[in-house]
């Protein structure tokens, strides 16, 4: 599996206009501090009584995998003459016209359903929106590749809003000129058959002919890419909300056939520095999970990343990241594409991202007659989940409106940070104090709004879970913001994404 983190990385930045430290040397960027704890010996004892399997190390079969020649990339530079030095400083316009930028075209025409193939779904997505697939790969012997990760991601321009949407590798769908099979093997399909557009072609018409939505662009990223990307940051701040142990390579020269290489490996709670390597562990594995609590992972480590550009000023930088990271995403994006994308980053923040996975029950193990164990849609269900996705939420927007404050009044650190992503998950816009002092046994919660509104104050609650907080009403229309929260140890940090309520 390949994690699709960078490949997002690279589409945000063009929004976000930041890049981070693209003039640190790799071989000096800082390693994660201490936030793994090792749990199984050293090499050379048995780490597990179990029968080992290596971790991601996956046998290719007749009905998922293909072998196929990727051809050479071509240069990404538009135009002959286009350079990096050539691309003056951007001032954010807000009369730029999304249609002139990104020509939306009608969804791409459809070979013609023949035998027991499923009826295509309607069309979700509206021309008001650019939308990205993201793809994770892990290029196989032969130069084929495993799409084992696919994130669609819808932004609308104009409302400042974006979801992102997580699809499992086995969702068990229909693909145009093949027939039924998992999605993650449309890509290799497409370039072994010489599909209309190759493998992204193919991989777009699938999405579109079974989940409705339309795919304008796309980014392709391997392993190597996704660790230089991050490294090229300067490695991000993940704030994981909930623990997470599974095995890992204790250094990522060693073998991974050799079972002695692997030990148990546990990322605590907290706001936790990740180099390229951590981070791709963190995104990828799922040996002690499941594919679903993986598409939650890599989507933790991409508001991560979107969530650091936000924090730097580097618009005038975006050239040379593309040309110093192009060779690592294959993508129909170009360097113009990511400048004008750019233009709309004063918009966006951390809160303007709805997540959105594709798990049970909008699906359901199942045994194909072949043997095969994939992920049967439920068409009814899943059809509700996208159509939330891929509308604009009126419940975002107004949230958007909202400010909280978020403060630790507990020396457990970085309490604040997680506080404050939960938030952000639900649609709030936050910011970070200091509080008065380190002793809260329980939350505070402190209305600042003029209109005291009960139900707005208890849906904060709720998301956050403190029904035990003391509510305390300030009202004070000069106040930095609408709601202060004072966070106590009764503060739980671990949540589900999925079950917050855009």
């Amino acid at each position: 599996m390949k994690s699709s983190v960078p490949a997002l990385a690279f589409v945000l930045l063009g929004m976000t206009s930041a890049c981070g430290n693209l003039g640190f040397p790799m071989a000096q960027v800082p390693q994660a501090a201490a936030p793994l704890v090792l749990i199984t010996a050293a090499p050379g004892a048995s780490p597990t009584p179990t029968p080992f399997q290596p971790p991601y190390v996956e046998q290719a079969t007749p009905t998922s995998l293909y072998y196929i020649q990727v051809p050479t990339l071509e240069p990404f530079f538009p135009t002959a003459t286009a350079s990096p030095t050539e691309v003056p400083p951007l001032e954010p316009s807000p009369t730029v016209d999304l249609n002139s930028l990104f020509p939306t075209a009608a969804a791409p025409p459809l070979p013609s359903v023949a035998g027991d193939a499923p009826e295509p779904s309607a069309v979700l997505t509206d021309p008001e929106t650019v939308n990205f697939l993201l793809i994770g790969s892990d290029k196989r012997p032969g130069g084929s590749y495993r799409t084992d990760t696919m994130v669609v991601v819808i932004l609308w321009p104009r409302q400042a809003q974006v979801s992102m949407i997580s699809i499992p590798r086995d969702l068990w769908i229909y693909i145009p000129s093949v027939g039924m099979q998992r999605i993650n093997t449309a890509y290799q399909s497409g370039e072994l058959y010489g599909y209309g557009g190759g493998g992204p072609g193919l991989l777009r018409d699938t999405i579109a002919y079974n989940l409705g939505i339309r795919v304008d662009h796309t980014a392709m990223v391997e392993f190597d890419g996704f660790r230089r990307i991050v490294d090229t940051l300067g490695g991000v701040d993940v704030p994981v909300a909930c623990p997470y142990t599974d095995w890992r390579l204790i250094d990522p020269s060693y073998d991974p056939y050799n079972e002695n290489n692997w030990a148990l490996y546990t990322v605590q709670s907290g706001i936790v520095h990740m180099d390229g390597d951590l981070a791709l562990w963190y995104a990828r594995s799922r040996m002690r999970s499941s594919d679903f609590d993986r598409g939650r992972r890599q989507q933790e480590v991409l508001r991560a990343i979107f969530g650091q550009a936000l924090r730097t000023d580097t618009l005038t930088r975006i050239p040379q990241l593309y040309n110093d990271l192009s060779e690592t995403i294959i993508t129909d994006l170009g360097l113009g594409d990511i400048v004008k994308l750019a233009l709309y980053a004063p918009t966006l923040t951390n809160a303007n991202i709805r997540s959105y996975y594709i798990r049970p029950p909008y699906v359901s193990a199942w045994t194909t007659p072949a043997g095969a164990s994939v992920q049967l849609p439920d068409q009814a269900a899943l059809e509700q989940l996208l159509m939330q996705a891929t509308t604009l939420s009126t419940t975002a927007i107004e949230r958007q409106e909202i400010s909280v404050e978020i403060q630790n009044g507990t020396t457990v650190s970085g309490l604040d940070g997680l506080a404050a992503n939960h938030l952000n998950y639900a649609g709030y816009a936050t910011h970070i104090s200091a509080a008065d002092r380190q002793d809260y046994g329980s939350s505070v919660v402190v209305d600042a709004t003029t209109t005291q509104d009960p139900g707005r104050r208890s849906a904060l609650i709720d998301v956050l879970g403190l029904y035990s907080a003391a509510v305390m009403s300030a009202p004070d229309p000069n106040a930095g913001s609408d709601y202060r929260v004072i966070l106590g140890y009764d503060y739980e940090p671990c949540f589900k994404p999925e079950d917050l309520v855009h």
